[in-house]
């Protein structure tokens, strides 16, 4: 596989077609982490097409600025913020410059992340602690911050975390694994906790979607990824987009400590391994 097979263009992005109305989203503030690119700017994109107002932030500067220029092309504001989600004092001096520049925020969607492959084994304390800050506790970071903001002002709010089809484990990336079935079972948690103060708290769970991050995975892992589901290829960012779109909107009104599976039936068949599927596991 080539570089220019993962992901799709801005270009993509702009004139894919979507079954969503293009002022769904109109004067609505949508928060989107670590929307520099893949499915981060996917996700944005497609709320900037449907009328919103963003907030973006994410770690790498040049790349944060250069998605809100793109987003800007769809007539609406766009705030973007370079920090880290792991950041407590970051997290919450973000949130609250998105109220003073916006008055609201309607929507959290944390997509920030990351993760690498290696064997359990291996595993370093600091290679652990740095998947777990950042995928765990910066979620839940941005998510009370969110939340706190709401309460305060008793006002609505629907938060999306992007997590992993954690379902059958994940040999090979297992500290995401553990972080994702935090983020989880942490939404699950919370949103009956905040159903009295009408916070809705959902996840979405990608299955092998084909985004820029395919090329954290050397190319016998990404091989995997095309035969993880029955369906027998990979999905895409457009695919993540639109279901997270369908639990912030007003079609997931009814729906909080739920977890959307976009994963073509990974969860019930597959076998994908981002380090390259051992010896052992190979099936002749």
């Amino acid at each position: 596989m080539t570089e220019a097979q993962f992901g799709a263009t801005r270009e993509d992005l702009a004139s894919r077609p979507t079954v969503y109305a293009s002022d769904l989203f109109s004067g609505k503030v949508v928060v989107v982490t670590g929307a520099g690119g893949g499915l981060g700017l996917a996700i944005a994109t497609l709320f900037a097409r449907l009328g919103a107002d963003l907030a973006i932030n994410g770690r790498n500067e040049e790349k944060l600025a250069s998605a809100a220029e793109f987003l800007r092309s769809f007539g609406g504001r766009v705030l973007a913020v370079p920090m880290s989600i792991r950041d407590t004092g970051q997290v919450t001096g973000f949130i609250g410059q998105v109220n003073r520049e916006f008055g609201a925020i309607d929507v959290l969607v944390n997509n920030a992340g990351g993760q690498f492959p290696q064997a359990a084994l291996d595993f370093s304390a600091n290679g652990w602690n740095a998947v777990i800050d950042t995928n765990l506790n910066g979620t839940w970071w941005m998510m009370q911050s969110a939340a706190r903001h709401w309460v305060e002002n008793k006002q609505p709010g629907s938060i999306v975390n992007i997590v992993a089809d954690i379902w059958r484990g994940m040999p090979g990336i297992a500290h995401t694994c553990a972080a994702r079935a935090g983020v989880i079972y942490l939404s699950k948690s919370v949103a009956v906790e905040w159903a009295p103060h009408d916070i809705r708290v959902n996840c979405l769970a990608p299955g092998c979607c084909e985004s820029n991050g395919f090329h954290n995975y050397p190319e016998a892992g990404a091989q995997t990824f095309q035969d993880s589901n029955p369906m027998r290829h990979a999905g895409d960012e457009w695919d993540v987009a639109e279901g997270v779109v369908y639990l912030a909107a007003g079609s997931g009104k009814f729906v909080t400590g739920e977890v959307l599976n976009v994963d073509g039936g990974q969860q019930l068949w597959g076998d994908p391994w981002p380090t390259g599927r051992p010896d052992y596991f190979r099936i002749s």
